[in-house]
């Protein structure tokens, strides 16, 4: 029987939208009003596909290739899916994407009036992964976080109709900040792709080998790197809480899922002693509950 287009496209689709349950902080919780949920759920949907091209972590089978038009002999060629992911994109703007997660995002950028940038920023980081492995300042790092983690923020910003160039400079600091916390926490998961995104100039202060981050047990200089990085992580989520309090209603708890979801991660990592490397630290729910309402209460 040969199948229909739906058929083939509901596995990539459904598969790449499941993921949102595995993130540090809620992507489109049930509180929030449900043309929120689903605008959100499209920009998720288009985050998450970019960063599992990026990470070589598609469905199995190439079907997402294969939406994308990219020719069986580049359907494990990164860069030629980001190319073609790219184009693809580029339809949501002017005609009719290929791939269901844009074409699910089409209607949302034409109701929030999108731009392509903060789209066009996160294909960019994936792209810089497959060239660049590691980075040599915290500033480096930084200058990555821009691409892969504000666009993000400024996406909510966006979707919600709140955007102002104070909220957008404190969504930024948070943005960072919880992509700072998802490196600290999947160290070891990173070096098995190659990539470390400790920043060599803090290795070597805190005398730390990349063979040191290969071993089943974080090692005392690890754990104090670790330890480092994670309090300018708590910092920039510090400098961003202000975002929380600046707007109100339901708008006003999703942010603070956000920055207390950093706060409980940070916390998890601290509450096994910075042991990240046999696992990623993750919080409990009671823990991300408290962090909310400390975070609404100006708290933290």
């Amino acid at each position: 029987m040969t199948e229909t287009p739906s058929a083939r496209t509901a596995g990539p689709e459904r598969g790449t939208l499941d993921k949102a349950a595995d993130e540090n902080f809620p992507v489109a919780p049930f509180f929030l009003p449900r043309a929120w949920r689903t605008d959100l759920m499209a920009v998720y949907g288009f985050a998450r596909l970019v960063d599992d091209i990026g990470d070589g972590d598609l469905a199995p089978g190439g079907a997402d290739a294969r939406l994308l038009g990219v020719a069986p002999d580049q359907a494990e060629d990164r860069l030629a899916l980001l190319d073609a992911f790219e184009a693809d994109l580029r339809r949501v703007f002017d005609a009719t994407p290929r791939h269901p997660l844009l074409r699910r995002l089409q209607p949302t950028v034409r109701r929030r009036s999108l731009t392509p940038e903060p789209f066009l920023g996160l294909i960019a980081a994936n792209r810089q992964d497959q060239v660049v492995q590691r980075y040599e300042t915290y500033d480096d790092l930084l200058a990555y976080c821009e691409l892969s983690a504000n666009p993000v923020g400024r996406l909510v910003l966006s979707v919600t109709g709140t955007s102002t160039p104070e909220r957008v400079r404190h969504s930024d600091a948070i943005c960072t900040a919880l992509q700072i916390v998802e490196h600290l926490q999947d160290v070891a998961e990173d070096l098995g792709r190659d990539r470390i995104y400790l920043p060599a100039v803090d290795m070597k202060r805190f005398h730390v080998q990349e063979a040191d981050l290969a071993t089943k047990t974080t090692g005392a200089s690890v754990r104090a790197l670790v330890a480092y990085e994670a309090e300018r992580a708590r910092d920039l989520l510090n400098e961003g809480a202000p975002l929380v309090g600046s707007v109100h209603g339901r708008l006003k708890l999703l942010l603070a899922g956000f920055v207390a979801g950093g706060r409980a991660a940070i916390k998890a990592i601290a509450a096994a002693d910075y042991d990240v490397l046999p696992g990623p630290p993750k919080p409990g729910k009671l823990r991300l509950l408290r962090e909310v309402g400390l975070t609404l209460r100006g708290e933290g």
